[in-house]
Parts: C-alpha cells; sequence; structure tokens
C-alpha cells in the first residue's frame, strides 16, 4: 500500500510540475504581452506594484522584494525614474539613505495596468462556478505558501511573517 501510496505521490508531483509550469508560461506570455503597451517591462511594472503597495522602499529592500540583485533593481529604478514612474527621495530617518517611491504617474500606471490584467483574469474565470473559482484560489494559495516555506521565503512556525504576494 504505500508504495502504491508513493507512486501516486510521485504521479501527482509530475502532474503538478507540468501543469504549474505550463499556468506560468502562459501567464508570463500574456503579462508580457498586456504590460508592454505601457512601455513598461513585466519586471518595472513589478517594481511600480511594490513600491505602490509597500510605500518608499530603500533599493536593497526592493531588491530583495523582487527577487533581484542590487544592481539589476538599480537599472530598473533608473529607467523607471526616467519615465516619470518613481522617484528618489531622502530617508527621513537616516539622512545619508535614500529611498524610493512611486509618482503619481507610476501609481496610475499601476492601476491601468491592474485593471487591464484583472479583467483578463474575470474573462478566464467567468465561466467557472463560484464554487470551482473558491477552490482553485484556495488550492493556488495553499501551493504558493508550501512553496515560499520551502524556499525559505516565510517561517513555517511563525504565522506573523508576511508572505509573499
Amino acid at each position: 500500500m504505500t508504495k502504491l501510496k508513493n507512486d501516486q505521490l510521485t504521479q501527482d508531483s509530475e502532474d503538478l510540475y507540468e501543469a504549474m509550469n505550463q499556468l506560468v508560461r502562459v501567464h508570463q506570455f500574456r503579462d508580457r504581452d498586456r504590460i508592454c503597451c505601457y512601455d513598461v517591462s513585466v519586471t518595472q511594472c513589478y517594481a511600480v506594484e511594490t513600491l505602490v503597495k509597500r510605500g518608499s522602499l530603500r533599493l536593497q529592500v526592493l531588491a530583495e522584494e523582487m527577487f533581484l540583485d542590487k544592481s539589476t533593481a538599480s537599472r530598473v529604478i533608473d529607467t523607471l525614474e526616467r519615465k516619470g514612474y518613481v522617484s528618489r527621495v531622502e530617508d527621513v530617518e537616516d539622512r545619508r539613505a535614500v529611498r524610493i517611491q512611486a509618482t503619481d504617474a507610476g501609481r496610475e500606471l499601476y492601476e491601468k495596468i491592474r485593471a487591464d490584467l484583472i479583467a483578463e483574469e474575470r474573462a478566464m474565470i467567468e465561466n467557472l462556478s463560484p464554487e470551482a473559482r473558491q477552490g482553485a484560489l484556495s488550492l493556488l494559495r495553499q501551493i504558493t505558501r508550501a512553496t515560499e516555506i520551502r524556499c525559505g521565503l516565510v517561517s513555517e512556525c511563525c504565522p506573523a511573517v508576511k508572505s509573499v504576494d
């Protein structure tokens, strides 16, 4: 019985791997296709989104939030600053430090892109039953949480630690 259970777990793991790979690829393509219409890259959009949601951040913190090294994050911010979507401001807690914040134009851009992507999600799920939608959402959240724990992004023992959304 245990071998049968392990075989099924292995098969389920392989199926999940394939399904998640396909989902990520399709969503990345969709995001790139939609976001590029706004003259920003997906990474630039994620940077603006992070700043809109989290407020002003030091570059190192932003880089960590986005899973980027500091030099890559710096190049992303330089481009966004030239486009007027972010600005650098003095850190009131440490005058030697600089924080990055979304500008009004950056917040407006984020809201437009977010509305566009949510409309896409709505079209994708509109023919599913409410139960199927809620079940899918619950399962995706559970898989995300398990992935965060496995990758060390959150602590399994401390629910107060913020999960990465």
